[in-house]
């Protein structure tokens, strides 16, 4: 068994960071974020440029047709750098969701559009409080009725892939007047939210079905990845820091205690990366294996994240907490990702539903 990425693996990897910390410096999220900016298009036509928006997607649609562990690294890169854009809508969930169920002409028509960054998608699920993937949106006669909220990047989406009644999945095209979006507060200023409203429109149904629970496992992975990602910048930033500080003529990481709380944070995020390797394994190679391993990803990842994020603040001291330092960027992005495709309390049932003669309901 191989513990590690393979050569080309590393190299994408190593080619997205080199791309992101050229173009996403923490002064472009600022001006981003100052701007009200809804997306870093730039960035993201750079991603379609060198193919990293195709992966996944076959090469018959425009894709590279890699796997769950290269679009791994590539979403690790992206947490890192905290990216505004809509990969996590439109790749990981849209155009998979795309490929597990749709038919082969809305195959043909949408996936080399979203490989090549032409088109962007987003995925529907949540109706407001209450269930993360609810059911109350209905399509009947090719007509789509109900709301949908929070949904991310929806504004700037030409196609939304919606849960609906029974569990299927629609797609509908978002530029049509029966359609309206409506920003969100959102906490996470770089990554947006809509609620999106449907009275009568236009919508064609996704024929595969069962295939909801694999699309979320498989989203469930790659989130890990971009959490994995995140919580390494908040270590690396807060090491810095406490090398560079100076606290009574020594550098504020000769402190024992300091050097706990890294250590502590290491250890977290190097078992979350263990487990998102894991899940992206099994997402390629065991489909059986799958639910297990992308739900201990998914609670190994919000936990390293939320504990890197915090540490990092704390070291940072009361500066930690001002809008000139950097460490809100990682701190609001990791409370959108800890509640983002359910929460821990969803994810630890999955968990346990997924072990042999279990059937555990959520609190």
């Amino acid at each position: 068994m191989n513990f590690d990425l393979n050569d080309e693996q590393k190299m994408l990897g190593e080619q997205a960071r080199a791309l992101l910390a050229d173009m996403t410096p923490f002064d472009r999220l600022r001006t981003l974020i100052d701007s009200d900016a809804q997306w870093d298009e730039p960035l993201w036509r750079k991603l379609a440029e060198m193919g990293f928006l195709g992966v996944t997607i076959s090469e018959g649609h425009g894709g590279l047709g890699l796997g769950a562990l290269d679009l791994g690294v590539i979403m690790e890169a992206l947490g890192g750098a905290n990216a505004a854009v809509p990969f996590m809508s439109s790749i990981v969930l849209a155009a998979e969701a795309i490929h597990l169920a749709g038919s082969k002409a809305q195959q043909a028509k949408w996936l080399p559009k979203l490989a090549s960054g032409e088109a962007i998608a987003t995925f529907a699920h949540a109706e407001g409080p209450g269930p993360v993937f609810a059911t109350g949106t209905r399509l009947e006669n090719g007509k789509l009725n109900g709301s949908k909220t929070p949904v991310a990047d929806a504004e700037i989406a030409d196609i939304a892939v919606v849960l609906v009644a029974d569990g299927g999945l629609a797609l509908v095209e978002l530029q049509q007047s029966a359609v309206t979006r409506t920003r969100l507060e959102s906490f996470d200023q770089l990554r947006p939210h809509y609620r999106i409203d449907f009275a009568d429109a236009v919508a064609e149904p996704m024929p595969g079905t069962g295939k909801l629970d694999r699309l979320i496992d498989q989203a469930a992975v790659q989130a890990a990845f971009e959490a994995v990602g995140a919580a390494d910048a908040c270590l690396m930033m807060a090491r810095d820091y406490a090398n560079d500080r100076q606290i009574f003529g020594r550098p504020l990481g000769g402190y024992q205690a300091i050097k706990h709380k890294l250590a502590d944070v290491a250890v977290a995020t190097e078992l979350a990366r263990s487990n998102a390797y894991f899940g992206g394994w099994a997402a390629e190679s065991s489909v059986d294996d799958l639910p297990a391993a992308a739900a201990a990803a998914r609670l190994s990842a919000i936990k390293c994240f939320e504990m890197a994020a915090r540490e990092n603040l704390q070291i940072h001291g009361g500066i930690g907490y001002t809008f000139e330092a950097n460490c809100h960027f990682y701190y609001r992005r990791e409370r959108m990702l800890a509640v983002h495709l359910g929460n821990r309390g969803f994810w630890a049932e999955r968990l346990l539903n997924a072990q042999p003669g279990s059937q555990v309901q959520a609190a």
